[in-house]
């Protein structure tokens, strides 16, 4: 079944919407355009040809402190194409250390056009980490968006599911 990648889950079925998915990155070539903000600026690059993520470096020395959110500049801008979205993640050789992204994963719209930053923090040994310029800081992936509506309606208009309203250790696991 060939689906548009701007197709809505409403129309079609979530088995054909996956196997749209397989299909389409298992093979699809995405160009995502970027430019150097500043001359030292280094181009994302993969750390091998089947590596999920592209790296991205640190355009100046930075100092990470513990408990607070730091920006970390790349001096580079993006053009992800519509229907993607960036998701740029911690590298877990840092993460090991104590650096992480307190919002998780940074997503990049297709539409913004600013200099991608690195939101951090430290919670490893130490008060801070200093990190090098040019330091690998993050990887971005590029993940399809499928275009989504979101329909109100009653309560008991909603599916029912064996989970139901379980939430939090609802699996028996906390």
């Amino acid at each position: 079944m060939k689906v548009s990648l701007h197709a809505s889950l409403n129309t079609i079925g979530v088995i054909e919407y996956l196997d749209y998915l397989a299909h389409t990155m298992a093979g699809e070539k995405v160009e995502v355009r970027f430019a150097k903000l500043d001359s030292k600026a280094q181009a994302p690059t993969q750390g091998s040809s089947a590596a999920a993520g592209w790296d991205l470096r640190a355009l100046e020395e930075t100092t990470v402190i513990k408990g607070q959110s730091s920006k970390i500049r790349t001096g580079l801008a993006v053009a992800i194409p519509p229907g993607w979205e960036g998701q740029i993640r911690s590298r877990s050789s840092l993460g090991a250390k104590g650096m992480i992204m307190p919002n998780g994963v940074g997503t990049i719209d297709s539409d913004y056009r600013g200099e991608l930053m690195v939101l951090a923090t430290w919670i490893g040994q130490g008060n801070s980490i200093t990190l090098a310029k040019g330091e690998r800081i993050a990887q971005m992936l590029l993940a399809p968006v499928p275009t989504t509506t979101f329909t109100e309606v009653s309560f008991e208009q909603l599916s029912t599911t064996e989970r139901g309203e379980g939430g939090f250790g609802s699996s028996g696991r906390f």
